[in-house]
C-alpha cells in the first residue's frame, strides 16, 4: 500500500468546513488557484492550530483521566490539560507558549496550479498569523556564526510540496476536473517535542523479539518529561534511506498516516509501510511501567503509539522515535474548485472535561458511566501546600526542606522569567568579572518564555521550558547564591542535582502544555526588567498566585525522574 493511497484514506476519512470567500477557476481542464487563496489558507490553519485541538486528541486526554488506575498527580495534570484547552477555545490566549516551528506539506496534481512561488504564499499567510494572533516568535536566524536574532515572525517555515498523480477525490465526482484538489497538513510543531526526536542507525541484529524490546524500553525510558507528556509516540522501522525514515516518522505523528494497514490485516503484494498491533500495545505498556505518568508520576506516559515497518536495504536498518506532546496541533485542508476547506477542530472542549462530549464512547478506556474524576483532581490542587515566594530566598527554601520530592505545591508570589538568552548574558557577566543583575538574589526563577500579549490581558500564554538546556550554568550561579530556587519542566541532568545537594537547591517542576490556564488564572503581573532586546526572552518579573507546582530535585540530592528510572518508585498509587 503506497502512502498517497494512506493519506488520501486520513482526508476521506476527516470532517471538513467549507470557507467563504474566493474560489479557484477551471482554465482549459486545468485548476487554477489563485496565490491568495494559499494565503489565506496558510493564516487560517495556523490560527485554528493556536487555539484548538482534534476531538480525537480530547477524548484521549479524558479517557486517560477517567482510568482508574491514574495517579492524583496523573490527573491533576490531565485535568490541567483539559482546562487549559477550554480558555484556549476563547480565542485569544495560546494553546502553548511555544505556538511552533510551522510545518506545512503539500500535495498538488499536475493539473492545479497557481502561476505563483506557492512555497512564499503559504509563508506570507504563516507569518501573518503569528503576528496577527499575539502568537510567539520562536525562529532565531544566524548574523554570524555564533551571533542570532530573532526574525520576529517565526518564519522560516519548513514547508515540503509534493507534485502527486491525479485524481485526488474531494466531494462528489463531478468530472476529473471536479476532482482536482490541492491537498495539505499543517502543524504546529514545539521546540521540546522535536527535540525529542531520534534517528538510530541499527542493523538485522535488532530484528529480532527480544533484542527490539529492549530497544524499545530503552529509548522509551529516555524519552524523560521534558516534552510535556503524555505523548503520542511514533517509532518507525526500515526505509530506503535515514531521510525517509525521518519524513515518514514526523507523518506518523501527526495522524496522517493513521489508515495504514495493520500485518494481519494487509494481503497485498509490496507494502511501503505497515503498522504493528502487538508493538504498538507493547510500547504504551512500556510507557506505563516507567512511572513518569502525564509529568509527574503515575501511569499515562503514552496516550498511543504508532509502531510503523517499512522496507529496507539490506545492510541497513534506521529506526526513528519521536513524540507528539501535550501541545498535540496538525490539521488537513484543501483547495479545490469550491474554495478552501479545513479540518474540524473542537470548538467546545469543556464537553471533554465533563466526558459528555462526541466520540467518548469510542474510546477505550473510559468507564461506562463517563464519569471523570474532576472533582477529585479540583480537590487535589486545593490541598497543596502553599509556598511564599515574597519571602527571602533562605526562607523558601527552610519551608521547601520539610517537603518530598513528588509533593505538590501551590506558589504565590514574585518569580524571575528568563531562560537560554538571558543565562548567556550572566554568564557573560560573569566571564568579563561583571556585577550581575541584584534581582537575581532576590526570587527563584522562572524557566519559561511567553507568547505576545493580547490586548487586555496581563501576559500572554506562559508555560515552562526545558530545564536541563540551563544545567551548564549550575555551578557558576548556585555557587553565588542565584538560582537556588529554580521552576521549569521535565528532568535535569547530574550536574544540576549535584550543586543542589552542595549549595542546597530546589528545582520545582510545573505542568507544561497548558499555558493558556496560567495565563488567565495565575498570573497577576508582569513587567519587563532586563534585556527588552530578546523579546520572548527578555527577563521578566511575574506575580503569580495558586500555581502548582511539584518538587522535583531537593537539597539532599534526590531527584524524581532518576527514582522512577531506577525502580525506586515503580509507579504511583491512584491516592498519591
Amino acid at each position: 500500500m503506497n502512502i498517497h493511497a494512506i493519506i488520501n484514506e486520513a482526508f476521506q476519512n476527516t470532517r471538513f468546513t467549507a470557507l467563504n470567500g474566493e474560489k479557484p477557476e477551471l482554465k482549459e481542464g486545468r485548476l487554477f488557484v489563485p496565490p491568495s487563496l494559499l494565503r489565506g489558507l496558510a493564516e487560517e490553519c495556523f490560527r485554528s492550530l493556536a487555539f484548538y485541538f482534534r476531538e480525537s486528541f480530547l477524548a484521549r486526554l479524558a479517557a486517560a483521566l477517567a482510568d482508574p488506575a491514574s495517579s492524583t498527580n496523573d490527573r491533576v495534570s490531565l485535568n490541567a490539560l483539559l482546562k487549559n484547552a477550554v480558555v484556549a477555545a476563547k480565542g485569544k490566549l495560546a494553546l502553548c507558549q511555544d505556538t511552533g516551528t510551522a510545518v506545512i506539506y503539500g500535495w498538488k496534481p499536475e493539473s492545479v496550479f497557481t502561476g505563483a512561488d506557492d512555497a512564499a504564499q503559504l509563508e506570507a499567510g504563516t507569518a501573518a498569523a503569528y503576528l496577527k494572533n499575539h502568537l510567539r516568535s520562536s525562529q532565531v536566524a544566524p548574523l554570524s556564526f555564533f551571533e542570532e536574532y530573532n526574525t520576529g515572525n517565526n518564519l522560516p517555515a519548513q514547508i515540503r510540496l509534493e507534485a502527486v498523480p491525479p485524481p485526488f477525490i474531494s466531494g462528489a465526482d463531478q468530472g476529473n476536473a471536479g476532482r482536482l484538489s490541492y491537498r495539505f497538513l499543517f502543524a504546529a510543531k514545539g521546540g521540546g517535542s522535536s527535540n525529542k526526536t531520534g534517528l538510530f542507525a541499527m542493523s538485522k541484529a535488532l530484528l529480532e523479539e527480544q533484542a527490539f524490546e529492549e530497544f524499545l524500553e530503552e529509548k522509551i525510558r529516555s524519552l524523560g518529561a521534558a516534552a510535556c507528556p503524555p505523548y503520542r509516540l511514533a517509532v518507525v522501522i526500515g526505509g530506503a534511506s535515514p531521510e525517509l525514515n525521518l519524513d515518514i516518522l514526523k507523518l506518523a505523528t501527526t495522524e496522517i498516516l493513521d489508515r495504514a494497514p495493520y500485518f494481519e490485516e494487509y494481503k497485498g503484494p509490496h507494502p511501503f509501510l505497515l503498522r504493528d498491533r502487538y508493538w504498538e500495545e507493547k510500547a504504551v505498556e512500556i510507557g506505563r511501567k516507567t512511572g513518569i505518568g502525564a509529568q509527574f508520576g503515575g501511569r499515562q506516559f503514552l496516550l498511543d503509539a504508532r509502531v510503523i515497518r517499512m522496507p529496507r536495504h539490506a545492510a541497513s536498518c534506521p529506526v526513528s522515535i519521536g513524540v507528539s506532546c501535550a501541545a498535540h496541533r496538525n490539521m488537513l485542508a484543501y483547495i479545490d474548485r469550491d474554495g478552501i476547506h479545513i479540518e474540524e477542530l473542537c470548538r467546545d472542549p469543556g464537553t471533554f472535561l465533563s466526558a459528555r462530549g462526541i466520540g467518548l464512547a469510542d474510546v477505550s478506556g473510559l468507564s461506562e458511566s463517563g464519569n471523570v474524576p474532576v472533582r477529585a483532581a479540583e480537590r487535589a490542587c486545593s490541598e497543596n501546600y502553599r509556598i511564599d515566594l515574597n519571602l527571602p530566598v533562605q526562607d523558601i527554601r527552610s519551608v521547601l526542606d520539610s517537603q518530598r520530592i513528588g509533593n505538590r505545591l501551590s506558589l504565590c508570589g514574585k518569580l524571575i522569567v528568563a531562560r537560554d538568552a538571558a543565562h548567556l548574558k550572566w554568564h557573560e557577566l560573569i566571564r568579563a568579572g561583571k556585577e550581575l543583575p541584584g534581582y537575581l538574589y532576590r526570587h527563584p526563577i522562572y524557566y519559561a518564555g511567553p507568547s505576545a500579549t493580547p490586548p487586555g490581558m496581563i501576559i500572554g500564554s506562559l508555560g515552562p521550558t526545558t530545564a536541563q538546556r540551563m544545567d551548564p550554568y549550575a555551578d557558576e550561579l548556585m555557587s553565588r547564591g542565584i538560582a537556588l530556587i529554580t521552576l521549569a519542566k521535565g528532568n535535569r541532568g547530574t550536574a544540576w542535582t549535584q550543586a543542589c545537594k552542595k549549595y542546597g537547591g530546589f528545582y520545582l517542576g510545573t505542568i507544561g502544555g497548558a499555558a493558556a490556564l496560567p495565563a488567565e488564572e495565575n498570573i497577576t503581573a508582569c513587567e519587563v526588567l532586563d534585556y527588552p532586546e530578546l523579546g520572548m526572552e527578555a527577563v521578566r518579573l511575574i506575580e503569580v498566585k495558586d500555581m502548582t507546582a511539584f518538587i522535583i530535585v531537593d537539597n539532599k540530592g534526590n531527584e524524581l525522574y532518576r527514582q522512577f528510572a531506577a525502580g525506586v518508585i515503580a509507579s504511583l498509587p491512584a491516592n498519591y
